[in-house]
């Protein structure tokens, strides 16, 4: 036997060999360190869980010689700009939404068009839809008025763009926005 063909030998059995744990001492580091590993894991768990529920949804639309998927994004897009056409809706997002928002448009990343679904979230199911909407009010606006009206114009749209049946269209109204006098 060579000694390079030893040395490998030797590597490949302790790289078998069962080394025992080293119990920490009793001051309780070992249960401190297990309990910050748990804890980790769990985090990593719903990190991923939301990663993949992310993925997951879009809508499928059965077709005679195929399948149409639409992604959240587009409906989110579709919903965002019939929202904003709404009379006394002034913005979409809630408050840190809004100050990221300004912040991209002030240093040249983003525009009006990239907020267009700002405040904006859907489940997609199927060829079902559940839309979620954060958004400001001007003030003087009556807030059931309006925001029936942004009801009745995104189940509109999206489902006469892209034939998804709209389940429900939450509205939060984050704000009221005050013109400057």
């Amino acid at each position: 036997m060579t000694e390079a063909s030893t040395t490998a030998a030797d590597d490949a059995a302790a790289a078998q060999a069962h080394v025992p744990a080293q119990r920490p001492e009793s001051n309780g580091e070992g249960v401190a360190i297990s309990e910050v590993v748990e804890r980790a894991t769990a985090a990593s768990g719903r990190v991923a869980s939301a990663v993949v529920e992310r993925l997951r949804n879009e809508g499928s639309l059965a077709a005679e010689r195929g399948a149409t998927t639409v992604a959240d994004e587009v409906v989110e897009k579709i919903a965002g700009i019939a929202v904003r056409g709404v009379p006394g809706v002034h913005d979409l997002g809630g408050d840190v939404a809004r100050v990221f928002a300004g912040l991209r448009e002030r240093v040249g990343l983003g525009d009006a068009d990239d907020a267009a679904d700002r405040g904006v979230k859907v489940r997609l199911q199927g060829d079902q839809a559940t839309v979620e909407i954060t958004l400001v009010i001007e003030y003087g606006q009556v807030v059931r008025t309006v925001t029936d009206a942004v009801r009745a114009e995104v189940i509109s749209s999206v489902e006469k763009m892209l034939s998804l049946h709209v389940t429900e269209v939450n509205i939060r109204v984050d704000d009221v926005h005050v013109p400057e006098a």
